[in-house]
């Protein structure tokens, strides 16, 4: 039984001595001296405060994209034991001892230090030589930019890592598919294509870039499989079905527990919540929930609520009226009906208080048992503790002359008669017989006299209207507009008939038990729409740059400086590799050119494989820097040097790609060989020299003189800081 134990259990195991030195070079160039400098650099300042926000977990939306980066940020906040406390106010301010400095970078760092094997390995796998992998990934290793980049609290190491994880992950799959199709191992490469491409997206939008140029690849090659005729029709739809599962299914499913994840850490109320809407608010714990938690759900007549509009620009706001007048005449001549104001006030307030009323009855309150309000009925207003009615009617809005006046009516005995009848629409409806519900109902209230649609101008009144903002009737009301839509926040069933009753009333809290929440789903397509659509005001920044500036690195961008001596650290590449990733993306594409006009020509210079591994290579690393890049030309944001470091990355692989060919079909004998060999040494001998000149500016030390910053500034643009004397 135990004559298996004659013979020793042998393990052999490959080890690729290229991938593991690199690692470990890769490794040492990021980490080393990670929690140097011990103060806040650059966007550090930005991200920080997401960390701080999800270890308190407060709820907040960042415009910039998904939250999958930002939770990575923070587990390494968490891994350290940050308590979130630390006042991200200013760059170059001190960390407190609380804040555990080495943790919060670790991650980027290590993203960075992988980037190095990735890109040896993409290179292996696009079938080039070890020795051009090894090329490569020197080059990413020497590349200052991603050195700096890498060694901080951002984003764009992990960016780089993802994008290309999902290269290396699709050309193991494609290679591993001519041979062994629906093997463990080819599942294995497929699948991590599509959740590496996820990740991408979900660090930075930037990633949809190369995951859309990965899907165009993937119907690429499957188009070409349609052709093979060994393949039958079943096999074609399981290749089909594969795919779609992997790259669009599983993707799309991580996306969405990105969100998942992120909005069940974020449960509590915070100063970001306020752009959205009351029921997202409401979903959370403190702040709006403790107001509104367990408010009556249906609007009844007699209900006494607050209107919010839905648009929340430019600000948040409630429908409010106030005892003051519109003057008689404005400062341009025109009259005004000198009607009670209505307006919407951005800050809670007794009088944003309105009472529900059924236009048959009198009374202001609710009935037992309530009547609930429906879609389609007509209701009248009633500000609460002024007893006047909303009422709008053909006179021009103070600062929209081609909208209706909104006020509260006055009766001053003159041929104006009060017109204060408004039909509700609940525009979010599932039926045309729903009841108005507090927070969840979306509703428009359109005149019954004039078919003007209440809505807010976004207009700010002068000051006898106290800077609140305008609401009109809308006469041309065909269409959707979130600012003609309101929501009740805040509900209850009113009690009081009298008014000295209803008015302490008016001023007391809710105090009731029921909660409601919105579904995940709710709550993720408001965020995800918030996110798209909420746009910071793009400030000129001082470091800001134009995407032609970045080909030729003619900015760069100070992310540190000392307080006493001359260390600083700067978002600055090795610009001989930069230059040389311009050369080589330029002779690719004359050689392509040239190929492909003799190829026209039946002239064939290089063989059929080779003109394969050319062109695969070209969609790979070519189209990696053109869709990185490119798209920036098209955007209106604030961009930086840093949007460049993907499109960057992809063209530094290309540098090898070319050389090797031109070394193997170009030198085709032994001297014209031996001379570009020692050429491509000396020439990488002037990148090792560049990366070290420019090293105490990648990690900041050593501090460097006067003199030696100012041999430092190679380009007249670059904005190398020197303290004066």
């Amino acid at each position: 039984m135990l004559g298996f134990l004659k013979n020793p259990v042998v393990v052999t195991a490959e080890i690729n001595v290229n991938l593991v030195a690199l690692t470990v070079m890769g490794l040492i160039s990021r980490l080393w001296g990670l929690s140097y400098p011990r103060a806040v650099v650059f966007d550090e300042v930005y991200y920080g405060q997401f960390v701080s926000l999800y270890m308190k977990r407060i709820f907040f939306v960042d415009d910039s994209g998904p939250p999958f980066g930002h939770m990575l940020l923070a587990l390494g906040g968490y891994l350290g034991g940050f308590d979130g406390n630390f006042l991200w106010n200013r760059i170059g301010s001190e960390y407190s001892m609380n804040v555990p400095v080495w943790s919060l970078r670790l991650l980027p760092a290590l993203a960075g230090a992988l980037c190095i094997p990735l890109a040896y390995q993409i290179l292996v796998e696009l079938q080039f030589s070890h020795c051009a992998a090894l090329g490569g990934a020197l080059l990413i290793l020497l590349e200052n930019s991603l050195i700096t980049q890498s060694r901080f609290m951002l984003l764009e190491s992990i960016l780089i890592f993802f994008i290309l994880l999902a290269v290396l992950s699709y050309l193991k799959f494609y290679n591993l598919q001519r041979h062994s199709s629906f093997s463990a191992s080819w599942w294995v490469w497929l699948l991590l294509t599509g959740v590496a491409c996820s990740c991408a997206v979900g660090v930075k939008y930037m990633g949809l870039f190369t995951y859309m140029l990965l899907l165009a690849i993937a119907g690429l090659h499957f188009w070409h499989m349609l052709g093979n005729q060994n393949l039958s029709n079943v096999s074609l739809l399981c290749h089909f079905l594969a795919r779609g599962l992997a790259l669009i299914i599983i993707p799309m499913a991580m996306y969405l527990s990105f969100f998942y994840v992120h909005l069940t850490l974020l449960y509590r109320s915070g100063p970001h919540d306020q752009i959205m809407t009351s029921a997202f608010q409401a979903s959370l714990e403190g702040g709006l929930a403790r107001v509104t938690q367990g408010q009556p759900l249906e609007v009844a007549y007699g209900s006494q609520i607050t209107l919010r509009n839905v648009l929340g620009k430019p600000m948040q706001c409630w429908l409010h009226s106030h005892t003051n007048t519109y003057p008689i005449r404005y400062e341009n001549g025109r009259g005004s009906s000198h009607q009670q104001q209505v307006t919407c006030y951005p800050f809670k307030d007794v009088n944003n208080w309105w009472i529900v009323k059924d236009p048959g009855m009198q009374q202001l309150v609710v009935s037992n048992p309530p009547r609930p309000v429906r879609h389609g009925h007509i209701v009248q207003l009633v500000h609460g503790i002024t007893t006047r009615y909303l009422n709008t009617h053909d006179v021009a809005a103070p600062l929209s002359p081609h909208s209706q006046e909104v006020s509260c009516y006055i009766d001053y005995n003159v041929s104006m008669p009060a017109q204060n009848l408004w039909r509700v629409e609940i525009v979010n409806r599932e039926s045309d017989t729903d009841v108005w519900k507090t927070i969840l109902s979306e509703v428009r209230f359109v005149h019954v006299n004039t078919s003007a649609v209440l809505k807010l101008s976004g207009a700010s009144l002068p000051e006898w209207g106290y800077r609140q903002l305008e609401v009109v009737g809308e006469k041309l009301s065909k269409g959707y507009h979130q600012s003609m839509v309101w929501n009740v926040e805040e509900h209850r069933y009113g009690k009081s008939q009298e008014q000295k009753e209803r008015e302490v009333e008016l001023h007391s809290p809710t105090q009731m038990d029921i909660s409601k929440n919105l579904s995940f789903m709710a709550k993720f397509t408001e965020l995800q729409w918030k996110i798209l659509t909420l746009k910071n005001e793009d400030t000129e920044h001082k470091y800001s740059s134009s995407a032609l500036d970045w080909i030729t690195m003619d900015t760069n961008i100070a992310y540190w400086l000392h307080p006493t001596s001359g260390a600083q650290i700067h978002l600055l590449g090795n610009i001989l590799t930069w230059a040389s990733a311009n050369v080589a993306a330029v002779i690719y594409v004359c050689l392509s050119l040239w190929y492909l006009v003799r190829r026209r020509r039946k002239i064939y210079d290089i063989p059929e494989d080779a003109w394969q591994l050319w062109v695969s290579a070209g969609e790979i690393c070519v189209g990696g820097w053109a869709v990185n890049y490119l798209p920036f030309f098209l955007m209106e944001k604030t961009l930086f040097l840093y949007h460049y470091l993907p499109a960057l990355t992809f063209q530094i692989l290309l540098i090898p790609i070319v050389l090797q060919h031109l070394s193997d079909y170009l030198c085709r004998s032994l001297l014209p060989k031996a001379m570009f060999r020692a050429l491509i040494v000396a020439w990488f001998s002037s990148v090792y020299l560049v990366y070290g000149t420019f090293s105490p500016v990648t990690y900041g030390e050593p501090s460097l003189s006067v003199a030696e910053l100012k041999d430092l500034r190679w380009k007249d643009s670059w904005n190398i800081l020197i303290r004066k004397q």
